[in-house]
């Protein structure tokens, strides 16, 4: 089955005002059945209650800790580039759901798996990206070719030459389970009597292209549930 007929995909920024109010927006004028976000339960409570891992509390954590604090720290980076803390995209896509009252699903890969993965990066690109994260270098910068959106492609573009491995475990392999997810959020509808169901996914624009290709497919490798 063809489930991109089901669903539609917004690819943000998560660090760009534009996809914020766009994806309030669409959400409002969509009335989808269902809204899917690009989070786990461990950052949606994260987002909910404000947490912010510091330096300390990251050591304490051991590896995993100081891996999530340094992309913690691209993130907010990125975000002072372009005027906005990262998540707001996100929380915008929950007040619309709320706003619609339909069921929000959170569709992401769990954030402990995830840094499970990024621990067993090869030497070099863990060591890259912590020098970049430090500001040593960062390759990986926007550049200024006009279009947010297209620095951002361009970025993207950039990470999956430089760490080929990362790019697998965050981009690729998590398109596998996002898509899965909403798979089973379409089943569920179906299942449930909606004969023709409307989701809308909320999902970083690098996630996008690839989650469409298997939608369209209609099927992928068994991966995890919906958190």
């Amino acid at each position: 089955m063809n489930y991109l007929r089901y669903v539609k995909i917004i690819g943000t920024m998560h660090v760009s005002p534009k996809s914020r109010d766009e994806v309030f927006r669409t959400i409002l004028k969509e009335r989808p059945h269902a809204v899917a976000v690009e989070l786990d339960r461990a950052r949606f409570i994260g987002m909910q209650q404000k947490i912010e891992m510091t330096l300390s509390d990251s050591l304490r954590l051991g590896r995993k800790g100081v891996i999530n604090y340094v992309l913690a720290k691209v993130e907010e980076k990125l975000g002072e580039t372009f005027g906005m803390a990262p998540g707001e995209e996100m929380k915008a896509a929950i007040e619309a759901a709320r706003a619609i009252g339909v069921p929000l699903y959170l569709i992401d890969e769990d954030i402990g798996l995830i840094l499970a993965k990024i621990s067993r990066a090869p030497v070099r690109e863990k060591l890259l990206m912590a020098l970049e994260s430090l500001g040593v270098f960062l390759p990986i910068k926007a550049v200024d070719i006009g279009d947010p959106f297209e620095e951002y492609r361009w970025m993207m573009l950039e990470f999956r030459r430089r760490y080929p491995y990362l790019y697998r475990v965050l981009v690729e392999e998590r398109n596998e389970v996002m898509a899965r997810n909403l798979m089973m959020i379409v089943d569920s509808l179906l299942a449930g009597g909606v004969q023709r169901p409307k989701v809308v996914a909320v999902v970083g624009l690098g996630h996008k292209p690839g989650i469409e290709r298997i939608l369209n497919r209609g099927k992928t490798e068994p991966v995890t549930f919906i958190f």
